[in-house]
């Protein structure tokens, strides 16, 4: 994979999950005005922004997550802008930034495991920023993983799993559990 599609990867996963993080964003706000309010995103008793919203798990640092979520997907989407930009990203910057992106990938897993499991209840937009931090992720490994100097690449194991889209395989397999483990809580 070249650079220029993991970057407009990263930058599309970083749009949907700001998109969603904002619109949430605006959902918190309606709730925090009045507590009885029904949300755009409650379509029925799973899918049920208001129930996740209200619980303690969505503000887990003190303030709301969507606000957490806004700024790393503005930071996902912005590194993603300057890659198809052609800018030159240092190698600790992107391994940095993909550190990042593992972490809120950690996060999402843990927050949708308390609101499938704790709460009992999903958020359609945290599935879309779930959705974003897939593609972030994958782009990033590929991305720093074509790293390698020349005279190697080819010979290492992870250009060979890479080739064979062992790690694609591997994060479809995360999203299908997930997705599995949300049907089997709820049907």
């Amino acid at each position: 994979m070249n650079k220029r599609l993991g970057y407009g990867v990263i930058t599309g996963g970083g749009v949907i999950g700001l998109a969603a993080a904002f619109v949430q964003m605006l959902e918190k706000i309606q709730l925090l005005k009045t507590a009885s309010n029904t949300l755009l995103c409650d379509l029925n008793s799973i899918f049920n922004c208001s129930s996740v919203l209200n619980a303690w798990q969505s503000s887990v640092f003190g303030f709301p997550n969507s606000l957490m979520c806004i700024i790393f997907f503005t930071v996902f989407t912005i590194v993603g802008l300057a890659g198809l930009a052609d800018a030159t990203l240092p190698r600790g910057f992107r391994l940095s930034v993909h550190a990042l992106s593992l972490f809120v990938l950690g996060f999402a897993l843990w927050f949708l495991w308390q609101s499938v499991y704790v709460i009992g209840a999903l958020c359609i937009l945290c599935i879309f920023c779930f959705t974003g931090l897939l593609a972030v992720n994958w782009a990033w490994i590929r991305i720093n993983a074509n790293d390698l100097p020349i005279g190697r690449r080819g010979r290492t194991v992870t250009d060979r799993l890479l080739r064979s889209n062992v790690d694609t395989l591997a994060w479809l397999t995360l999203g299908a559990f997930v997705a599995l483990a949300m049907l089997l809580q709820f049907y």
